[in-house]
């Protein structure tokens, strides 16, 4: 079993990285190998309770983490900074989430066999 750590720097729409971000983790989860998530950067608003997309027409798949967890999929990290930028606190995502610093967030990802960045 391998260690995949995604990593997410983009806002959840506006573009495609979002949601085949979510896509890509789900298939490596089906493939049974160690998965964790990091939120940085605008990427920390995928999380974000209460997300509209009503006047975009596109699938609001935010709700989609909560059922993460199912797959085995229950590391969520968010990078402090990033969230501390945007006013966000720990409450206001979807799911748990384990926030750690820059700098921690840099060594978690030594620990990792792949990381991908979306």
């Amino acid at each position: 079993m391998k260690k995949f750590m995604f990593v997410n720097r983009k806002a959840p729409y506006g573009s495609v990285y979002a949601l085949e971000s979510l896509e890509v983790v789900l298939i490596t989860a089906a493939f049974e190998q160690q998965v964790s998530v990091v939120f940085l950067d605008d990427g920390v608003y995928q999380l974000v309770k209460g997300g509209q997309t009503r006047g975009i027409e596109m699938k609001n798949h935010i709700p989609a983490y909560r059922v993460l967890p199912d797959y085995d999929i229950d590391k969520f990290y968010v990078e402090r900074e990033s969230m501390e930028a945007r006013g966000l606190t720990p409450e206001d995502f979807v799911v748990d989430v384990i926030v750690l610093s820059a700098a921690e967030l840099g060594a978690l990802m030594e620990e990792q066999d792949v990381v991908l960045s979306f």
